[in-house]
């Protein structure tokens, strides 16, 4: 008789644990495991996105290295150019008529290793700018004065000192006079220098 009083108790308690919930809902807990793989495929496709994001950073910044290697080299090499094309264009044609054979030779060494300097230097992607009759571009050349030539209005009439660029970086821009065309006057300068307007 007691093992049935003892087994009643537990028949009563069976129903009572059944009306308690067992846990989440099948579709609740699929909702939850849904919204869980999305997360985790955003999360997934943001990390893609940022590899891929550093992989062209990287290359971006290979490339550049290799374009820019030498340019503090190049800027070191500029005065070098510039002194040897200063001291070329001290003699006049009919100066360098007179010279003798011993210092026109020496004058043909001097413009040959100009012209082998400009062309290592191109051959690096190193480029002279700021020609005269070139049209005015404040990226490549630095404005310093405006003046009458026979050049159009707003092309380079003089060249004070040639400009360089490295690949598609200005390396040191030209030194210019800008035309105003060939009857214009010069206008008066502005306070503190020269107002370029073209």
């Amino acid at each position: 008789m007691q093992e049935e009083t003892e087994q009643q108790p537990q028949e009563e308690a069976t129903p009572a644990a059944e009306a308690a919930p067992a846990g989440p809902t099948p579709e609740a807990r699929i909702a939850e495991l849904e919204a869980a793989l999305a997360a985790a495929k955003d999360d997934h496709l943001r990390a893609l996105a940022e590899v891929e994001n550093t992989r062209r950073r990287g290359e971006k910044q290979a490339q550049d290295a290799r374009a820019y290697a030498i340019d503090r080299f190049a800027g070191d090499l500029l005065p070098v150019a510039d002194t040897l094309a200063r001291a070329l264009e001290t003699l006049t044609p009919e100066a360098r008529g007179a010279l003798d054979d011993a210092t026109r030779n020496l004058l043909d060494g001097v413009a040959m290793t100009e012209r082998a300097l400009i062309d290592a230097m191109s051959r690096h992607n190193l480029r002279r700018v700021g020609a005269k009759g070139d049209k005015f571009d404040p990226n490549l050349h630095q404005a310093v004065a405006q003046i009458p030539s026979d050049q159009p209005a707003g092309a380079i009439a003089e060249v004070m000192q040639p400009g360089y660029v490295l690949g598609e970086r200005t390396l040191r821009a030209a030194m210019v006079a800008v035309s105003l065309g060939q009857s214009a006057t010069a206008p008066p300068a502005a306070e503190g220098g020269v107002d370029i307007k073209v």
